[in-house]
């Protein structure tokens, strides 16, 4: 459904919840459940953590070392490896499936495979069908030993009836240029899944909001230890109703104002009126890729081409 039947006024929601780590099925269960509570609540737009599907592998270290690699570090990526997920493939057909279902638009954080790589990926579906994906462009610290890296191909923002769609994932919303590429294609619904847990992430919610003149929904995991598996590499705490990620899901106005959140240390779905009209509004005085953008004195260019070995043709 294209934006030339935008509704003015309609709820979303961010879901804050563990999956069922490294279990594919089971987390497609819960995200199912979940998703219909969002959609009893009446959100048409539901949006999921990164990472969802299956795991962010916190405190993992994957047996890397400068200079060297431990065996049993390989056999925990491939651990890893078996509970991602291709794309296209079964799991994102029951994604569409769920979408569909609750007549929402889903999107879902998940761990992409393409061959041996693995990729940080937010997945886009409407109530009909799978909509396409972005890639993260740099994954942050640690996670570089396991996620490849996204590149220019994978940076949509879809005209959808719940008003223009696009995500950029945990700490590429520090990156300027990226998020001046989502404003230029003139993002409405500006979804920021992370895994960061720090109370500084909501300040940095504000300020996109009023930097992009944008609706930001975030959401992050909320696990305790014990909902990773027994044998999960101890590096996190032993004791099983330790929090392991606070959470910290929002939304935010085009004017920087909390809608819904930040809710801290426990599971559960917020919700907020998304009036699109209030896009305009905040633009009256601030646009930043229009009349506030001087492109006279600054320009951004975007490479969309594929850059991986099997796509890219130099």
């Amino acid at each position: 459904m294209t934006e030339d039947v935008l509704p003015k006024k309609y709820l979303a929601a961010c879901v804050q919840a563990s999956p069922e780590i490294y279990d594919v099925d089971r987390t497609l269960d819960k995200a199912a459940d979940l998703t219909a509570d969002a959609a009893g609540q009446g959100a048409r737009l539901v949006l999921f953590p990164e990472a969802f599907v299956s795991a962010y592998p916190r405190g993992s270290t994957f047996g890397a070392a400068m200079g060297g690699r431990s065996f049993e570090g390989r056999e925990e990526f491939a651990r890893y490896w078996d509970s991602a997920i291709d794309v296209p493939g079964p799991a994102v057909d029951r994604m569409a499936a769920i979408a569909k279902d609750n007549n929402v638009h889903l999107v879902m954080g998940v761990i992409e495979r393409e061959g041996g790589t693995l990729y940080c990926t937010v997945l886009f579906f409407s109530p009909e069908g799978y909509l396409g994906k972005h890639r993260k462009l740099m994954p942050t610290g640690s996670e570089r030993l396991v996620w490849g890296f996204g590149d220019g191909s994978t940076l949509p923002v879809y005209p959808e009836s719940v008003g223009r769609l696009g995500a950029v994932i945990c700490w590429e919303n520090y990156m300027p240029m990226l998020r001046s590429a989502m404003y230029g294609q003139r993002i409405q619904v500006y979804c920021a899944p992370t895994a960061d847990a720090r109370p500084t992430w909501i300040p940095s919610m504000q300020h996109i909001a009023m930097e992009g003149r944008c609706y930001v929904l975030s959401t992050n995991q909320f696990n305790l230890r014990s909902d990773f598996p027994n044998d999960y590499p101890l590096v996190l705490p032993e004791d099983p109703e330790a929090i392991v990620c606070r959470g910290g899901a929002c939304i935010v106005d085009p004017l920087g104002q909390i809608l819904a959140g930040p809710l801290w240390d426990e599971e559960g779905i917020i919700t907020a009126e998304v009036d699109l009209a209030m896009v305009t509004k905040a633009q009256y005085d601030f646009d930043p890729v229009g009349h506030y953008s001087r492109p006279d004195v600054f320009q951004l260019h975007v490479d969309t081409r594929p850059k991986n070995a099997v796509n890219y043709k130099g």
